[in-house]
């Protein structure tokens, strides 16, 4: 069984602490600049929430502790780029991405809510509408993702799923479509760098479900 969580929303329809991610979500989904995070318990939620959220931008209170390998490569990341990040509610599941400002945390752009689609599939489409989005300002910044296997899938121009295509996930394979083509037939200046979670805590572009 899930460890329960407690949800922090700083910024939101309603703001106060949630012990579970529908009321959380219900409060922050399409709210502009939504501020909000998951604690592992009551105590430490409550206490975040007497402070502000940008102490805890970045911060994982579930990471496993860091090696003595990863302290090696502990460089702190690069602040003038863009972070961006997908959420599942169930893998598959509900599915969303966006990318934020890394330095700020000030969200970009962020995409509607899918009915069903996978983390892999957000990671990549994240990863392309950042490029794209990017392109279009015509800035080379380098690009943040965690997801190794989205970054691949971007190298490769070509995606690997189990998902069907129905019509509950006609609309999102349609985007997937676009955004391979985009790719084939785009170049860009832009490093796609990984985030290292294990040593910087989550992404800046994470959704707080955690």
């Amino acid at each position: 069984m899930a460890k329960k969580k407690y949800y922090v929303v700083w910024e939101g329809k309603i703001r106060g602490i949630f012990d579970n991610w529908e009321e959380c979500h219900d409060s922050v989904r399409a709210f502009p600049d939504a501020k909000y995070k998951s604690f592992p318990d009551k105590a430490t939620a409550i206490d975040a929430y007497r402070k502000e959220y940008r102490e805890f931008l970045g911060k994982n209170f579930n990471k496993k502790p860091v090696s003595e390998y990863q302290k090696r490569f502990s460089g702190k990341p690069y602040p003038e780029t863009l972070s961006v990040d997908a959420a599942c509610s169930g893998n598959p599941g509900k599915l969303e991405y966006r990318g934020v400002d890394t330095k700020s945390g000030i969200q970009i752009f962020r995409s509607k809510l899918y009915p069903l689609g996978t983390v892999n599939l957000g990671e990549f489409l994240a990863l392309v509408h950042g490029i794209a989005y990017l392109k279009q300002k015509n800035s080379s910044i380098p690009i943040y993702s965690d997801s190794r296997t989205a970054m691949k899938w971007v190298r490769d121009k070509k995606i690997k799923t189990t998902l069907q295509r129905n019509s509950k996930t006609e609309e999102l394979f349609h985007k997937i479509d676009r955004a391979i083509f985009w790719l084939e037939n785009n170049s860009y200046p832009n490093k796609i760098l990984k985030w290292e979670t294990a040593i910087w805590g989550e992404i800046p572009a994470d959704f707080g479900r955690k």
